[in-house]
C-alpha cells in the first residue's frame, strides 16, 4: 500500500517535492472563507476517510484548515504525520505527534 500526502490546500505553489513521502491528494484548492469551518469540516472529512496512520498532512493555506484537516486525522488515528517545508534545506520535514502521550503521562504522575 502506497502512503498518500494529504495538501491541505492546492493554492498554486509547486508541491511536487513531497511526492517522495507519497501520492499527493488535495483536500481544497484556491480562495477559502476563513470562517466557513463547517464546509472545511465536511470537504476534509469526506477526503480524509480513506487516509491510514501511515499518511501525512501537508500544512499550506489558512490555519484554521490546517487545524482541522490535523484534527481530524489526529481522531482518525490517534496521531498526526505532518509535512513542513522548509525554505533552507528546500524540502519537506516530516514531524510525527502521537496523541495522548504527554496528557497520559502528565495524569500518572499526578
Amino acid at each position: 500500500m502506497s502512503r498518500k500526502v494529504f495538501v491541505v490546500n492546492n493554492s498554486g505553489h509547486d508541491f511536487s517535492t513531497a511526492e517522495e513521502f507519497g501520492e499527493l491528494v488535495y483536500l481544497s484548492e484556491g480562495m477559502f472563507n476563513s470562517f466557513d469551518l463547517n464546509k472545511m469540516y465536511r470537504m476534509f472529512a469526506e477526503l480524509l476517510v480513506d487516509s491510514t496512520p501511515e499518511d501525512y498532512i501537508l500544512m499550506s493555506g489558512l490555519p484554521q484548515m490546517n487545524m482541522i484537516a490535523s484534527a481530524i486525522f489526529g481522531y482518525m488515528h490517534g496521531r498526526v504525520n505532518i509535512l513542513l517545508y522548509s525554505s533552507r534545506n528546500n524540502n519537506y520535514q516530516f514531524k510525527e505527534i502521537v496523541l495522548g502521550n504527554l496528557i497520559d503521562n502528565n495524569r500518572n504522575n499526578d
